[in-house]
């Protein structure tokens, strides 16, 4: 009696978990950003042109992303290719990067990280979310440049390289994960219009 007690109270605890984790999951989907593109806006300057670049970016990496399982994170299509949480790992660096720059701080290169998946992929929507308010509150991109530290070496350059580097970059690897997980039988969701930036029903 006692022995079948203690299974129904590991058992009532099992499914308590898995929902308090459902739910979390849930939750958190539904408060991350870039679920869809917002309206166009009323100015188009430099800054708004690349905030809308970064739009793009969140609405791709948000779908791209959103449901993946251990084994898309474990996918890679070579074996000298990167897996798909390396793929995360690097797209979140890249984000840093540009965080970075909009700071005037100098970013390491070769930076590591050691995050869980849902980690990198609330980080990383969180730090586009930055990006893109920093762009809409009054930052001037002629005025900003890149510094990063290669080997012990300072390196500076315009802005210029932030759009065709880090964020070009972060596009790229996006439609790689995209790519890996339709062939690790996990396609992305269709119904995610990238054109339009919206979720069709």
């Amino acid at each position: 009696m006692i022995i079948t007690n203690q299974i129904h109270l590991k058992m009532k605890k099992t499914i308590f978990l898995f929902i308090l984790s459902f739910s979390l999951s849930f939750a958190q989907q539904d408060t991350l950003p870039f679920a869809e593109i917002g309206p166009y806006y009323e100015d188009f300057t430099a800054e708004t042109a690349v905030a809308r670049m970064i739009e793009g970016l969140g609405f791709r990496y948000y779908w791209g992303t959103n449901s993946l399982t251990a084994e898309d994170l474990a996918y890679k299509p070579s074996s000298d290719s990167r897996s798909t949480m390396d793929l995360l790992e690097h797209i979140y660096g890249l984000t840093e990067m540009v965080i970075y720059t909009f700071e005037g701080k100098e970013y390491p290169t070769g930076t590591h990280y050691n995050l869980t998946f849902e980690a990198y992929r609330s980080e990383t929507l969180m730090n586009l979310k930055k990006i893109h308010d920093l762009l809409m509150n009054g930052s001037t991109i002629s005025e900003l440049s890149v510094k990063i530290n290669y080997n012990g070496q300072t390196m500076e350059f315009p802005f210029w390289n932030a759009i065709n580097g880090p964020i070009s970059d972060a596009i790229w690897h996006t439609g790689q994960v995209v790519s890996n997980r339709r062939a690790s039988g996990n396609p992305f969701n269709g119904k995610a219009q990238v054109f339009l930036g919206k979720l069709m029903q």
